[in-house]
């Protein structure tokens, strides 16, 4: 029996590397060094890009002329390619009213469902101009409300690297891979999605993501195996409120 227990808590605990705010003007030094990275441990990791970055702080950084040849190639390699909003520019204060609770500012939350729509469809044509095929989306900031939603699957994606709980799961016809932690933890059961920003490291911070991707390696999962464990059965709801309560109540205490 605890053989069993622990080939099932094996089976379904899982890191997927997810890493944020994947545009023209970035942290160019550090991609590649992730780049090297991935290619060397085989992850095949998901990167959030923004297809028309107007963002004035990732502006400032440097620009790949050659960005889009470069997403088309990862993408060959097997790496998620995720819409990771449309322009990154927050317009609206959520006043912590957004689906999951995040609070602060938001690209979508307080829009009308036809400027949701509008944003989303003028992301995916740009995309779809670069010979991209995109499934998966998540917000900036983790910020929602019900017209996103309504949007996304309206333009044909449901599917979001978002949400509480330690297995992917079904709510509202969007199939939701949690993302729960700010740090890069490897916790001791479950399916989770790190949330990482290049280009608001250093070179320390890199290095001590390379030791953890050496010392996490047999945990770390592709795009496809973290969707395959999408479970809606009971415990595994009940779960997904205390994971969302716990958390809620921690960034409560924090302020």
């Amino acid at each position: 029996m605890f053989i069993n227990i622990k080939n099932y808590i094996t089976e379904n605990t899982g890191i997927l590397i997810r890493l944020d705010d994947i545009a023209e003007n970035m942290n160019w030094d550090l991609m590649e060094q992730s780049e090297r990275l991935f290619d060397k441990y085989k992850i095949k990791p998901v990167l959030g890009v923004i297809p028309n970055n107007q963002d004035k702080d990732l502006l400032t950084f440097p620009k790949n002329d050659n960005f889009w040849e470069r997403v088309r190639k990862w993408k060959n390699n097997g790496w998620e390619i995720s819409m990771h909003g449309s322009n990154h520019v927050y317009d609206r204060d959520t006043k912590k009213k957004d689906y999951f609770s995040h609070g602060g500012k938001s690209e979508f939350f307080g829009h009308t469902l036809e400027d949701q729509i509008s944003k989303i469809e003028f992301g995916l044509r740009k995309f779809e101009k670069e010979n991209i095929q995109i499934r998966s989306f998540f917000a900036p900031n983790h910020t929602y409300d019900d017209n996103t939603f309504i949007a996304l699957k309206s333009s044909g994606i449901n599917e979001v690297i978002d949400g509480y709980g330690l297995m992917p799961y079904t709510e509202n016809s969007i199939k939701f891979i949690p993302q729960l932690l700010y740090k890069n933890v490897s916790l001791p059961f479950g399916i989770q999605s790190t949330q990482i920003h290049l280009n608001e490291w250093t070179q320390k911070d890199f290095n001590n993501f390379e030791k953890f991707i050496i010392k996490n390696l047999d945990k770390i999962i592709c795009y496809n195996q973290a969707i395959e464990k999408l479970n809606n059965n009971f415990l595994y709801k009940l779960l997904n409120i205390f994971t969302k309560r716990i958390l809620l109540l921690k960034r409560t205490l924090k302020k």
